[in-house]
């Protein structure tokens, strides 16, 4: 006459143990490593083969150092940094990122915005990520020569700027040994702006060490 209380506590300790499995389940998911990445062009594999850019290297980079670590790719061709601080509140909501790598700037060069603008918006994209609990890890880009030495110091600044005040991680230069390579042309596209297939490496080189160190 005691079978069906027996049975009866058997299902309330399986019940607990499913629920408790749920829950562990839904900690680790939560507390699983998530990148963030929000470029444009350079990052978006512009004129290059699916699966070539230094993103997807990136992530065969962590498959092998780094396994469970999941990257998202939000770069777009052409964005700017006003895009990006547009864009940012969502992605941070959708995909809830560990970390958040901000590859942007480069057009705002291009286009001659407002160094100001840039800086500032730099800045409230690291404020956003950061708030939302991620890391942040700014690339930094250098201006074409031909917008003058104090301009180029000017735009190298923003990003060591915004690095520090906001204690990010910062690669100083995205395209080291790229952009500045004594015979740049063989390491890009033939519209001398885009990095080419076998460019990439080099950049996920300048990456991957800052970005190893914070991760877990």
């Amino acid at each position: 006459m005691h079978k069906p209380l027996l049975r009866r506590r058997h299902f309330n300790w399986t019940l607990l143990a499913l629920v408790g499995w749920g829950f562990a389940a839904s900690v680790h998911a939560t507390s699983a490593q998530r990148i963030l990445v929000l470029g444009d062009s350079l990052s978006a594999e512009y004129g290059l083969a699916r699966g070539t850019g230094w993103v997807a290297l990136l992530q065969k980079q962590l498959a092998q150092e780094k396994p469970g670590v999941e990257v998202i790719n939000a770069s777009i061709s052409g964005d700017t940094t006003s895009g990006g601080r547009s864009r940012l509140p969502a992605l941070i909501k959708r995909h809830q990122p560990s970390h958040v790598v901000i590859e942007l700037g480069g057009n705002d060069a291009l286009r001659g915005l407002p160094m100001a603008m840039t800086q500032g918006n730099l800045l409230a994209m690291t404020q956003q990520a950061q708030a939302a609990g991620s890391k942040v890890l700014l690339l930094g880009m250098q201006m074409p020569p031909n917008y003058g030495p104090d301009m180029a110091r000017q735009f190298e600044a923003a990003y060591a700027q915004v690095a520090k005040s906001q204690k990010a991680a910062l690669v100083p230069f995205f395209l080291k040994g790229v952009g500045d390579d004594p015979e740049p042309l063989k390491w890009f596209q033939a519209d001398r702006i885009h990095p080419n297939e076998a460019a990439q490496p080099r950049m996920l080189a300048n990456v991957w060490p800052t970005l190893k160190k914070q991760l877990k």
